[in-house]
């Protein structure tokens, strides 16, 4: 199973970054990625075996139980891996100084999580930050970069973390189709909820 951890923004927040971005999507010829989709990865297994589930959503369980809700909120931007020679747009999150050390704690937990329930974690350094589009080839983005940090987008509460299937080309245009298999609250307000399709 290809899996990923992540904060998946509310309606709104996401409602309003799409305003934003809609009138300006025809100025490039980026694989824009759907908004139903956007969403901050605290941490990326691409091959989870079925046997190894029950220990991973336990241990996700209690890596969010430790942690307490915070507030953040979609702004700025950036390019992988820069501006100059982008593959990647996307858009950033601010925080405060405590909100900031709760979500790169919970990026941590989640990363142990799937790793100590027997799953290889991909991915380098946590950078927060929802994937906006992707190039075919390597570009010059500055411009974009530029815009984006025009953009501030509403806050929101962090309370929850939400463990996700990735299907491969099964989307529209081929693109990942995304199910959610499990949420799991943060500072043990309760039980998860699972699953649902997105």
């Amino acid at each position: 199973m290809r899996v990923f951890v992540a904060v998946v923004p509310p309606a709104e927040v996401l409602e309003d970054l799409e305003e934003f971005l809609e009138p300006r999507r025809e100025a490039a010829e980026f694989r824009w990625t759907l908004p139903e989709q956007w969403h901050l990865t605290l941490a990326f297994a691409p091959a989870v075996a079925e046997r190894h589930l029950d220990d991973l959503v336990e241990r996700l369980e209690r890596a969010a139980h430790r942690r307490t809700p915070f507030d953040l909120r979609v702004a700025g931007g950036g390019a992988f891996p820069g501006p100059d020679r982008a593959r990647v747009v996307w858009a950033g999150v601010v925080a405060d100084e405590a909100a900031s050390t709760e979500l790169s704690r919970l990026a941590t937990g989640a990363r142990a999580a799937a790793a100590k329930a027997g799953a290889e974690v991909d991915g380098g350094r946590f950078k927060p930050h929802l994937t906006l589009a992707r190039l075919g080839r390597p570009g010059e983005v500055s411009d974009w970069v530029r815009l984006f940090g025009a953009y501030a987008g509403p806050t929101w509460t962090v309370d929850e973390i939400t463990l996700i299937e990735s299907h491969l080309g099964e989307g529209p245009r081929r693109r990942p189709r995304h199910e959610v298999l499990q949420t799991f609250p943060l500072g043990g307000r309760g039980r998860g909820r699972g699953p649902v399709s997105v």
